[in-house]
């Protein structure tokens, strides 16, 4: 059993999955056309979920979000394997949310994933602030995606 599922139980067990709500609408990445206010997650990682968005909406603001992209939404809950791996994904615990996917690709490094320019600073010291990680700051790569720290 990994330390993982030790903490937040099985993977893709969306009966421990709640529905939080955050003050900025989010544009479904994959179809445009669709928003949401919504994030679904584990239930033990809501109340960081509802922080950081609440703490990013009053550092950037609704106009800001918008032209920097925070609010391209790439997912939270996803019950699958790691991209390349065997081992689960931290999406399939519903402890990851990928934001702005297409100008932050899996395999792009900092030299050009839009959320390694210095204008991200603040919004990955927030996920930070709350126990999550930046995969890009850490491993300089997926910096769309942002995990709880386990």
């Amino acid at each position: 059993m990994s330390k993982t599922e030790e903490i937040y139980g099985e993977p893709c067990d969306g009966t421990k999955h709640v529905a939080v709500t955050i003050p900025f609408k989010l544009i479904i990445a994959w179809d445009k056309t669709k928003t949401t206010n919504k994030i679904v997650c584990h239930k033990d990682v809501a109340k960081d979920v509802k922080n950081i968005f609440d703490e990013i909406f009053k550092e950037y603001g609704q106009e800001e979000i918008t032209r920097l992209g925070i609010n391209l939404y790439g997912g939270c809950y996803n019950c699958r394997d790691m991209r390349g791996g065997t081992e689960w994904s931290r999406h399939a615990y519903a402890i990851a949310i990928d934001l702005d996917p297409e100008r932050n690709q899996l395999k792009w490094s900092n030299t050009k994933a839009q959320f390694a320019k210095p204008e991200y600073k603040k919004m990955i010291d927030i996920f930070y602030k709350y126990g999550w990680e930046s995969l890009g700051r850490k491993r300089n790569f997926d910096w769309m995606h942002f995990q709880k720290i386990v």
